[in-house]
């Protein structure tokens, strides 16, 4: 799969409203949703920082630009941070199931079967399941 193509899967995963731009709110969101915190004031930081026109609001190109020019210890950041909005269930890995929910979330609604055959395809290991490693590799 194409690289951009890649990051716009994880971007859409961000924008909760499907408006193809990623607000505060929607950052704050998705950080709870992995049960984090983040405050809006801490979220809005973040997005004034990555908001290349200014507008207080996160494009696809503001989110590649950040993942394709960043370090390398940004990028990770990125990607653990998506991972972490797939493992549900405290095992530390994507499982079918996890990721079933997490597609649901989003508004794509795959069996678990469907979920196994997506994870087989990165499965290094042949564990059943994505540790994060293999997810960057799905990833990039």
């Amino acid at each position: 799969m194409e690289k951009v193509a890649q990051y716009e899967r994880v971007f859409k995963q961000f924008d909760g409203n499907g408006d193809g731009k990623i607000s505060p709110m929607e950052l704050q969101q998705c950080v709870g949703a992995i049960g984090s915190e983040l405050s809006l004031t801490e979220a809005e930081v973040a997005v004034e920082y990555l908001d290349s026109d200014g507008e207080g609001l996160l494009g696809l190109d503001d989110f590649v630009k950040f993942v394709d020019g960043g370090c390398d210890e940004e990028k990770v950041s990125v990607l653990r941070e998506a991972f972490k909005m797939h493992v549900m269930d405290g095992s530390g890995c994507i499982t079918p199931k996890s990721l079933k929910r997490m597609l649901s979330r989003i508004g794509e609604s795959k069996s678990v079967d469907e979920c196994k055959n997506m994870i087989a395809r990165f499965d290094l290991n042949s564990d059943g399941v994505l540790n994060f490693d293999e997810f960057k590799v799905m990833m990039f």
